[in-house]
This record gives structure tokens, sequence and C-alpha cells, in this order.
């Protein structure tokens, strides 16, 4: 995720990264252009209908179609957010649960090497859900050791939790911590899988395709449409208009449709790196 000042909008006019949907847009924003300089250069020298009385009545369908397009486009933005907003709550939870577990069990267990074992699992837990999610192969020093069961789990969170909760057994039927703490312990872990549960429901359930294609095309067929409308009354000036036009709705699509995945390496994605980071940092500063 990109860090950055909100405060300093004015400087946001003339900055560019590799996010940035000009960059993007630019080879299509080109295209456009050159479309809508060949329906200007025809429309005004080559049939000469410079009064438009044919198409006169073009701008008011647009007008119409531009209320609609903007509901459209509102509607798809807001939900966009709301998955992306979602996805920062449960790795919020998840630093709260992380948190909460090596607090309890740092006053619960008196044995170091037990807390160095809860210790490493809590910690690999929010490592691997990061890779999880983001489809990456999945590596982490915990299972190449004896720590974790030799099980070989193609869902490598669930071995995670399920390790975490068969150590937490173990430290019951040891007479390390008493009943009442186990089903306080219980909860903790419960809901890690939660969690996870909740972001892989965010990952693997995108918008619906009829109504993402739906948007591409209302798009696309209004944009094409303008030229033919306005060109009488902005000659070839509508050639930058259109393709400010375009610029302005594909983007809103566009960052739509990054936000909707929260997960992955694009600039607005959830920076889980910093989140795993800092997990770790507080759960190694409680069982030490």
């Amino acid at each position: 995720m990109l860090s950055y000042n909100p405060k300093e909008w004015f400087s946001f006019i003339f900055r560019f990264h590799k996010g940035d949907t000009f960059i993007k847009l630019l080879p299509v924003m080109a295209g456009i252009g050159l479309y809508a300089a060949l329906i200007a250069f025809l429309e005004l020298e080559y049939w000469k209908l410079a009064d438009g009385s044919h198409v006169k009545n073009i701008t008011v369908m647009h007008t119409m179609l531009g209320f609609v397009i903007s509901l459209l486009l509102v509607f798809r933005t807001n939900t966009a957010y709301d998955r992306w907003w979602e996805g920062r709550r449960m790795w919020g939870g998840l630093v709260n649960s992380s948190r909460n577990l090596a607090l309890k069990l740092a006053v619960m267990l008196k044995n170091k090497e037990d807390k160095d074992i809860m210790k490493r699992l809590i910690v690999a837990y929010a490592d691997v859900l990061n890779q999880h999610l983001k489809n990456k192969d999945i590596s982490h020093e915990l299972f190449d050791d004896a720590v974790l069961s030799p099980e070989h789990y193609k869902h490598k969170p669930n071995q995670i939790a399920k390790t975490i909760m068969a150590k937490i057994n173990d430290l019951y039927t040891s007479g390390n911590i008493t009943g009442d703490q186990l089903i306080i312990l219980n909860a903790e872990v419960q809901s890690f899988t939660d969690i996870c549960g909740a972001c892989e429901r965010i990952k693997n359930t995108p918008i619906p395709y009829s109504y993402s294609a739906f948007i591409k095309k209302f798009i696309f067929f209004y944009v094409m449409t303008l030229p033919f409308g306005y060109v009488f009354q902005l000659g070839y000036y509508v050639i930058p208009v259109v393709m400010f036009i375009f610029y302005v709705l594909a983007s809103l699509e566009l960052i739509a449709e990054e936000i909707e995945d929260p997960f992955g390496t694009d600039q607005n994605d959830l920076p889980l790196d910093k989140i795993c980071a800092n997990i770790k940092m507080n759960v190694e500063e409680l069982l030490y």
C-alpha cells in the first residue's frame, strides 16, 4: 500500500506512480483521441454538416445517460470500497486476536519453551495467511522443523491453526492450564479461522460478471458516441474533451477493480506485510 500524507492534496495533481490510472489508460486514451479526431474531420470537413441538424438531439441522450452512468459508478466504487474496508477490519481483528492470545498465554504459561513455541506459531499464522491470500507458494521455517504436524495440508493456515489448538490441548492434558483457561484460549484460536474464512470470502467472490461487463460496455459506447453530438459545439476541441471524459469514467472502474481484492500487491491494496510485522513485534514483546 502506498503511504502518503492526505493533507498535501495539491501535490497529487502532478504526481504519477506506477499504479496511476492515467498511465494504464494512456494507450486507450490515445486511440480514443484518434477516433474523435476522425469523426470531427469527417463531419466538419468531409461531410460539411456544420449545422448538425441530423444529430442535434444526441446531446440530450448523453445528458440522460451521463446521470445513469454516474449512479452506476458511484455504486460500483462504494461496493468495492466496502470490500476493501472489510478486509482491513478483518486484519485489524487478527492483530487484536494475536495480541489477546499472546497476552493470555504470557500470563498462563510458566515454561519458556512453551512460550517460544506458541510465539512462533502465532506469528507464523499471520505470515502464512498473508501468503495464502496473495496466492504465493507458501514457505515458512515451521514447515521444515518438528513444530508443525507432518501432514501435508493444501490449506496452510488451517495446518497452523490446528497445530496451535493441539499445543493448547497438550498444555491442558499435561496440567499446565485449567479447563476454564482452555475454553478462553479456544475462543481466541477460533477467531483466527473466522478471520481467514472472511478474507477468503472477499477474495473468492468477485463482483458478478454480468454487472462488471455491463459497466465496461456502457462506458465504451457512451464515449464512442460523444464526438457525434459535441463536435458541432466544440469543433476539434472535442478530441481532448472526449479523452478526458473517458479517463474519468474508466479510472473509476479501474480503481474499483483494484480495491475490490485488497489482498494483492497493487499500490492500493492493504499493507499486509506491515501488519504482519506489527503482529510479530507485539507477540514477541508479550511472550518474551
